[in-house]
């Protein structure tokens, strides 16, 4: 997912995308370690979801730390 799509979700649906990209990634290594896994780049590319999403909720933490408090 690309990381303007990433921006266009509320917090609960990153969150919850976040989850599934965990599950996935942890999926995909338990099946590289057993030797299922044919397309071993698809744990590079779930990574980098991974990280992707992670970068948009820290963004969003940041600026709400920036945020004046009224």
């Amino acid at each position: 997912m690309q990381a303007k799509a990433l921006r266009d979700l509320d917090d609960g649906e990153l969150a919850k995308q976040l989850a599934t990209l965990r599950k996935e990634l942890f999926g995909l290594r338990f099946a590289h370690a057993t030797g299922e896994l044919d397309d071993t780049a698809a744990v590079g590319r779930a990574r980098r979801d991974l990280a992707r999403t992670l970068t948009v909720a820290r963004e969003r933490e940041l600026t709400a730390e920036l945020q004046p408090r009224s």
